[in-house]
């Protein structure tokens, strides 16, 4: 309807790590072209696919994506700025990203002023956009793929299980290990859990060097953006259709 009305390209941008309460926030922008959307099957909204459908989606979205960019923002950061003025600027980042400038952009759940381009939230835009459930599914992927990576440097707390977010196991390892240094201190219950470990508890085994070093935690996180644009790269070097535009798929920390 938008692309009709002349406002094509369409981006939509989504987030992934809004409400957990350890590792980055993602978010992506996406821009398809319309005639694709249809060669995308179970493009939906990333929460209610299930593991290995996300990642079908996610290769076909890299695949089919007129452009994309995504932008990946570390805890430390969040707890400095707080979590919705990193959620505005990281869309602000990855719109600004795309070198396919776009005629409108949609974003899922609440405004974003300063686009430079016109703009509409969509209520659950995730479901009913396909733009949008393209960048939800390359944030929530890029990110999993994160946390799981993350699990190899943390083991204790289980984060290739729940990805960070808060569950009974989450609770527990929180409790027996305090916070490790991708954990968001600004988080209630994570500021809990380190009142204990400030006063004399151990943190978490690190194999990379000190287990409470948080530049050590950003070079890890530094490592896993630089691991997904490997993997996007590749993506497009073995795909016909998608390796002349696999300079405009990027991500950024």
């Amino acid at each position: 309807m938008l692309a009709r009305a002349g406002f094509a390209p369409v981006a939509g941008i989504d987030e992934a790590g809004r409400g957990a309460c350890a590792g980055p926030l993602v978010v992506a922008a996406v821009v398809l072209d319309p005639a694709s959307i249809r060669r995308i099957p179970g493009l939906a909204d990333s929460k209610l696919l299930s593991p290995q459908a996300r990642e079908d989606a996610y290769a076909e979205v890299l695949r089919r994506a007129v452009d994309w960019h995504v932008v990946v923002i570390g805890s430390e950061q969040i707890d400095a700025t707080g979590l919705h003025v990193c959620n505005v600027a990281g869309m602000r980042r990855a719109y600004a990203g795309l070198r396919t400038k776009p005629g409108y952009v949609l974003t899922d759940g609440f405004a974003v002023r300063g686009l430079g381009a016109p703009a509409l939230a969509v209520w659950k835009g995730d479901r009913v956009t396909a733009s949008v459930a393209a960048a939800s599914v390359l944030a929530k992927v890029s990110r999993d793929r994160m946390m799981r990576d993350l699990h190899e440097r943390y083991p204790q707390y289980g984060f290739d299980r729940h990805k960070g977010y808060v569950t009974d196991e989450h609770v527990r390892a929180l409790a027996e290990h305090g916070p490790s240094p991708v954990h968001r201190y600004s988080f209630v219950n994570v500021g809990r859990a380190a009142i204990p470990a400030r006063a004399g508890a151990l943190g978490p085994a690190s194999p990379g060097g000190d287990p409470m070093d948080p530049m050590g935690a950003a070079a890890a996180l530094a490592a896993l953006v630089d691991a997904e644009l490997s993997s996007a790269g590749a993506s497009a070097a073995n795909n016909p259709a998608g390796a002349s535009r696999a300079n405009k798929r990027r991500m950024d920390l």
